[in-house]
This record gives structure tokens, C-alpha cells and sequence, in this order.
């Protein structure tokens, strides 16, 4: 599951890249997928739900990256990482000990 998480995030990273390459960083710079050359998939649906990539008018098909949600979202998944590996390290901890008093 980690390797599958780690290839959507790379998806999304690629988009994002490459509307920021492009300069679709705003509702006046909007460009299409195909412009850019990002892919519409799964990774696509997933940036538009959480309103990383948003369209420049309803129906235009012209979209751009809002890089303050992009860096948002990268925070709060840092933030989830961090507390995940806190609470393995203390799983590990605990299970140290008990293993040491039996």
C-alpha cells in the first residue's frame, strides 16, 4: 500500500509541476491538460477534490494550480507522516519492553 500511495503522490506532483512549469498559476494563466501535458486520471480527480487544480471558468476547460492549497495539502500529509512514525516508534518502544519483562 505505501508504494501505491507513493506513486499517487508522484502523480500529483507531476501535474502540479507541470502547470507550474507552464505558468498556470492562476485564473488568468489557465492552460488545458493537454497544453501542459498532465494526464487526467486518478491523480487528476484527487488534485480537483481537493481544489489543487481548479478550472478558470465553469465549463472552459482551463485550468491552474492553486499552489497555496498544493502546499497546504503537503503539509497536512507531513504532519500525518510525522504523528505515523512517532506511533511506531512507541509501538516499537512498548513492544521492547514487554519483550524484556517476560
Amino acid at each position: 500500500m505505501g508504494a501505491a500511495v507513493a506513486v499517487m503522490v508522484a502523480k500529483e506532483r507531476h501535474i502540479v509541476d507541470a502547470f507550474e512549469r507552464y505558468g498556470a498559476t492562476s485564473m488568468e494563466n489557465g492552460a488545458t491538460p493537454g497544453e501542459v501535458g498532465a494526464e487526467t486520471g486518478q491523480a487528476w480527480r484527487r488534485l480537483r477534490e481537493r481544489s489543487v487544480v481548479r478550472e478558470t471558468h465553469q465549463g472552459s476547460g482551463r485550468f491552474y494550480v492553486d499552489l497555496d492549497v498544493w502546499e497546504s495539502l503537503r503539509r497536512a500529509r507531513r504532519r500525518v507522516a510525522t504523528v505515523l512514525l512517532i506511533l511506531v516508534v512507541l509501538l516499537g518502544v512498548v513492544v521492547g519492553i514487554l519483550t524484556r519483562l517476560r
